[in-house]
């Protein structure tokens, strides 16, 4: 039962730390690494270094950023885009950190999922924000924004405190995902596709 139980907490530590760095990697690095620094928890020793100052400091110095860059419309997308080639790669490598010291064959396993988890759930955040920013009013930013922080450190809690308990939740979040990623792309397109036409409108009213 121990085993079993050893075995959860690793799954639920490697696809939460994936899932987590697709929505907001920088606040995951720092309360994971504050965690480390307190003694509140014991990391996998490839992911130790997340307790470093320098490594706390420098992701407390970057969620700051992204704490007022993700709550303005348009600056947010900006944002995401970039971070497709941050959050991504990143997942997957504190996935094959979170499995710790063993065969090279399940580290790479633990990349690719923690790294897919990570694409799937930052895929989520940056197309729903393209569409809330269809809105006007900057209320909107800011709840999806702190709804996601607060998703995460709740996530990121629930994986260290009930392993099975979050990855029950994530199936049903992966299964949800699955359903939303295609409707999310049709509004993404519809957004895309307004956008393309007025700047033609314009273009052709100035010719």
């Amino acid at each position: 039962m121990d085993h079993l139980n050893e075995i959860s907490k690793t799954i639920a530590l490697t696809m939460g730390v994936g899932w987590a760095s697709g929505i907001n990697l920088y606040l995951a690095i720092l309360m994971l690494g504050l965690l480390e620094l307190t003694g509140n928890i014991s990391l996998p020793a490839d992911l130790q270094i997340l307790g470093s100052p320098m490594v706390i400091g420098a992701a407390g110095l970057m969620y700051f950023i992204e704490f007022f860059a993700d709550k303005t419309p348009g600056v947010d997308t900006a944002w995401d885009a970039v971070h497709t080639f941050i959050r991504i790669p990143a997942g997957a490598v504190l996935a094959a950190s979170a499995v710790g010291d063993v065969n090279p064959v399940l580290e790479l396993a633990a990349g690719l999922a923690g790294g897919g988890i990570a694409a799937g759930t930052h895929a989520v955040k940056s197309g729903t924000r393209v569409l809330i920013n269809t809105s006007p009013e900057p209320f909107s930013n800011w709840t999806a924004s702190i709804t996601e922080d607060l998703v995460v450190i709740a996530g990121i809690w629930t994986a260290l405190n009930y392993p099975w308990l979050f990855i029950t939740f994530l199936v049903l979040f992966i299964l949800l995902m699955i359903w939303l990623l295609p409707k999310l792309w049709k509004g993404i397109k519809k957004v895309l596709g307004f956008i393309v036409r007025f700047f033609q409108k314009n273009k052709h009213h100035q010719s």
